[in-house]
């Protein structure tokens, strides 16, 4: 698995350039199949979720070759009768957004359970009823069986719930279906919006990008196209917190700034400023890191909701940020029930947190950290984990690192370059 042995307190200071989107990635690879001509994908993040991906597609017969400037040139064009590959499957959340594009280029497959983060029930429901709505038949057992034997038809879509790859998995069906969908209550994340912006830039019709209602004129010709994948905004936002804790200036080139708005404002409210010069997002040194009690002096609640919402996958990062910040902040993470139960290991470095229940934790600061063993239970807590240990005294040992490694890019060389002293070892 492999671990990192890190050498806590250390303030970083440098320039960063953010990865692509992973959650932009991730479903822009399996629309790919659905391109009667190649494609080049520019930005996509080296990950491990990405390389799962992948393999997950030249399992199904896609060509895929590696540019000298970096980018993928993808031809899916010759697929063949294989299933996903279970044990490929098993890895990443993501291979159920191979459901959408195969059933709409092959009219039929089975799909393995998906893998992925271990934080708490993550339903697939929402995908398989908007499928059905669309045409497919679905049986479940061991696996998923799709077949759709009268081809997919545009209909009217209303989610159960706003999920993200949801409605990535309706998106590239419905503009493979005949006819038109409308898509109610759909995610509108930048990830998702990229797809969509990619999809018509194929040759689809999507209207109401960046809203939670889509409108998709299906049945045109999907033709390959090159599409560059944005900067990560979680990954900006796990930076923004890594600067405030260990009290380094860090520059944050080619972001997105409209991406950042509800993030910026979430960890003001921690007392961490961030500024803006153009593209370049700048966290200064040496904050102040006083919570900002809401009005009558309330101690306040930072909570994740979709989007334009704080994201989900900031709340770990958020948690460790709120260690160091002076006064009491209520975290509520909505989503998942068991992702907020990584904070026993920050206690165990001496942070100051109370795990109300599974969903919300109290945490008052400053705490001081101290390097202690841990072991990484998903992306996200991961690196949280990983900024505690570079704050702490002392030395930690952080095991099962391959869960960092599937969403950040040589996170260790990226770091030490800015002053962090993490040794990756192979044990």
């Amino acid at each position: 698995m492999g671990s990192f042995i890190v050498e806590g307190g250390q303030p970083l200071c440098g320039e960063l350039v953010p990865s692509g989107n992973k959650n932009e990635a991730l479903p822009v690879l399996a629309a790919s199949l659905l391109a009667t001509t190649p494609m080049t994908l520019h930005n996509v993040p080296r990950i491990g979720d990405i390389r799962s991906m992948i393999k997950l597609l030249k399992g199904l017969g896609a060509t895929i070759k590696t540019n000298p400037d970096g980018s993928l040139h993808i031809d899916g064009r010759e697929l063949n009768n294989q299933e996903p590959q279970r044990d490929l499957s098993a890895q990443i959340r993501a291979s159920f957004l191979l459901a959408g594009p195969l059933l709409a280029r092959r009219g039929h497959l089975v799909l393995p359970r998906p893998g992925g983060d271990r934080i708490g029930r993550r339903r697939v429901d929402t995908h398989l009823l908007a499928l059905e709505m669309l045409g497919a038949n679905i049986t479940v057992e061991k696996d998923y069986h799709l077949t759709a034997p009268n081809g997919l038809h545009g209909a009217e879509i209303f989610l159960d719930e706003a999920s993200v790859m949801a409605t990535e998995n309706a998106v590239m069906a419905a503009v493979a279906a005949e006819g038109n969908s409308v898509i109610c209550n759909a995610a509108s994340e930048p990830h998702v919006q990229g797809l969509c912006h990619m999809l018509n830039a194929m040759g689809a019709e999507i209207k109401g990008i960046g809203s939670n209602v889509l409108h998709i004129k299906g049945g045109a010709t999907l033709l390959g196209c090159e599409h560059r994948i944005m900067s990560d905004h979680i990954e900006i936002g796990s930076f923004i917190g890594l600067a405030a804790v260990t009290g380094g200036e860090i520059h944050i080139r080619e972001v997105e700034p409209e991406n950042l708005r509800m993030i910026r404002l979430t960890f003001s409210r921690l007392g961490v400023e961030t500024k803006l010069s153009g593209t370049t997002l700048i966290v200064p040194p040496k904050q102040k890191l006083k919570i900002q009690c809401d009005l009558g002096g309330a101690i306040p609640r930072i909570d994740d909701a979709p989007w334009p919402g704080f994201p989900a996958d900031l709340t770990s990062i958020a948690v460790v940020t709120a260690t160091q910040c002076r006064g009491t902040v209520l975290i509520h993470e909505k989503m998942f029930e068991s992702r907020l139960f990584f904070t026993d290991s920050l206690v165990a470095m001496g942070a100051q947190i109370v795990l109300c229940d599974p969903h919300r934790v109290v945490v008052s600061g400053p705490a001081s950290l101290y390097g202690a063993e841990l072991s990484s239970p998903d992306i996200r807590a991961g690196m949280a984990l990983l900024i505690a240990a570079l704050k702490a005294k002392g030395r930690s040992v952080i095991h099962n690192i391959r869960q960092i490694d599937r969403g950040y890019e040589q996170i260790d060389l990226r770091l030490n370059g800015l002053g962090a002293k993490i040794e990756r070892t192979l044990v």
